[in-house]
């Protein structure tokens, strides 16, 4: 008797093919596999909307650039296709002379920001920061609410904490930013 095995190759999916399936909900693109995100919570996305808002209130009138949120894409590589989704981004007018309007994002933020719910383990927080910082993306700022403070990363090792006491100062094109942590924690 002879078996035979067949192996089911799993097609993966582009990033084209991810923005054409329309509103799926929350995912990211891991190497051509969609992975499903939970919705965020009421505290995570008033967290997210809040730091954004602070943002877009520092960058609008000086015309530095863009703010972006809602779990915006952004390629990290092709082929297999990963897309990271950022809780808030900003682009900045030297790296895109125009808004993003269509498709995830090819070029790299100055600037992600993450947003920690409960359920997020540190060991998928430090792959997205591998990711973030494999494209050029120079700082990542993880919120993490629940404790009342923030860490600015300037590379996946290289990190400071910003505790709720303290005020949290932008960088680069954002330098002259300054947020009070205990304003962005105020309940």
């Amino acid at each position: 008797m002879i078996t035979t095995i067949t192996q089911v190759q799993e097609k993966l999916i582009t990033g084209d093919e991810l923005l054409a399936m329309g509103d799926i909900g929350r995912t990211e693109l891991i190497d051509g596999r969609i992975v499903y995100m939970p919705p965020t919570s009421g505290g995570h996305g008033y967290n997210e909307i809040e730091i954004g808002g602070f943002l877009r209130e520092y960058v609008r009138p000086r015309k530095l650039g863009w703010v972006l949120g809602g779990e915006v894409g952004i390629y990290i590589r092709r082929n297999p296709d990963r897309i990271r989704a950022a809780d808030v981004a900003f682009v900045s007018r030297k790296q895109s002379a125009q808004r993003p309007r269509h498709g995830y994002l090819e070029i790299a933020p100055e600037l992600v920001v993450e947003v920690i719910s409960p359920r997020d383990t540190w060991e998928e927080i430090h792959d997205k920061l591998e990711d973030y910082f494999s494209i050029g993306i120079q700082r990542v700022w993880v919120v993490h609410p629940d404790q009342e403070y923030v860490l600015v990363y300037r590379s996946p090792t290289d990190s400071t904490k910003i505790k709720s006491s303290e005020i949290l100062r932008g960088e680069g094109t954002l330098a002259g930013f300054e947020l009070s942590l205990a304003e962005l924690f105020e309940e």
